[in-house]
């Protein structure tokens, strides 16, 4: 949260922005309510960082950091792999199609993995995001990569742990 404050308030770019505008509100008479701005952004601030908030969830958290950064990996491996297949150029396509949904599926569900230790249930939710991560993305990246269909019937079970996990969010 330093960086926040940092970035709002304490830079000099930010300084002279909160002056100026406090400057233009006396100006046209006014109260200048910059400073009660100032003030409701240090609070916002000094707020507990997502490490604090996650208290026993924290395993969350740093399984979001794996995953963030697997699924890095995986996408910058999945652009520079030369999807051409020698013998049919559309499996070469539809691989590379596969890869990439994996990939966008992975990095957005890790994303909300972060927010998880802030719900009520947060096991359940994060096991249904697990659980989409690796039957969804995990299955569509096995399939582009090996061109094995063997389990290609777990893709879509894999999105309705997806969607119940973003549904297991709102109770």
């Amino acid at each position: 949260m330093d960086a926040l404050n940092y970035i709002f308030i304490t830079n000099p770019l930010s300084k002279g922005l909160w002056s100026g505008m406090d400057t233009v509100a006396k100006s046209v008479g006014l109260k200048p309510r910059v400073t009660q701005m100032k003030t409701m952004a240090t609070q916002v601030s000094q707020v507990s960082p997502l490490w604090k908030l996650a208290g026993k969830n924290l395993y969350i958290v740093r399984l979001a950091g794996l995953s963030g950064a697997s699924a890095i990996v995986l996408g910058a491996y999945g652009a520079h792999r030369d999807w051409d297949d020698v013998m049919d150029p559309k499996k070469g396509e539809e691989a590379r199609r596969n890869f990439e949904t994996a990939n966008r599926y992975h990095l957005f569900h890790t994303l909300a993995l972060m927010s998880i230790p802030i719900v009520r249930r947060p096991a359940l939710t994060a096991s249904f995001f697990l659980l989409g991560m690796t039957m969804f993305s995990g299955t569509l990246y096995y399939r582009a990569l090996t061109g094995d269909q063997r389990f290609r019937k777990l893709t879509p079970t894999g999105g309705i742990c997806f969607i119940l996990g973003w549904l297991s969010m709102m109770f």
